[in-house]
């Protein structure tokens, strides 16, 4: 499968080496999402990329690296709908909801994957976010 990003985009973003690190490198690469409407009851999320380097201080291959675009199942909340987290006839949320920041976890096959400004991400309707998580590398 093609790739739709750079190598140096993948490259920039795997050299974030925390949760934290990432957040503020997807911040200032996306920027101002005020020309960018999420529609209805979506959520758009920036998928999270492990870091090249794990913990252990193995270099991950950059395929393995690029695996995560399509297979990470952990996400950044960058932008809810209007609608997003509010109770209708079909679903109750109880007051749970996710938050512009919050990382949250989803199924793959229940998210439409973007890319906005060089960011991989996915549009997942509330429903289909599954937990939120304080970190993300938690998730595989």
């Amino acid at each position: 499968m093609a790739l739709a990003l750079s190598d140096r985009v993948i490259e920039n973003i795997s050299k974030q080496n925390t949760p934290e690190e990432f957040k503020k490198h997807i911040a200032k690469t996306v920027g101002d999402l005020s020309d960018v409407d999420v529609m209805f009851n979506m959520v758009l999320l920036a998928i999270y990329i492990r870091p090249e380097v794990t913990k252990g201080g193995i270099i991950r291959p950059t395929s393995n690296v690029q695996e995560d675009i399509w297979q990470g199942k952990a996400g950044l909340v960058l932008k809810c709908g209007p609608n997003a987290f509010e109770d209708d006839g079909e679903y109750n949320f109880h007051g749970q909801k996710a938050n512009l920041g919050d990382w949250c976890v989803f199924k793959v096959g229940d998210a439409w994957s973007i890319d906005i400004k060089g960011v991989p991400c996915r549009l997942v309707r509330d429903s289909n976010i599954r937990m939120k998580v304080k970190d993300p590398t938690i998730v595989f």
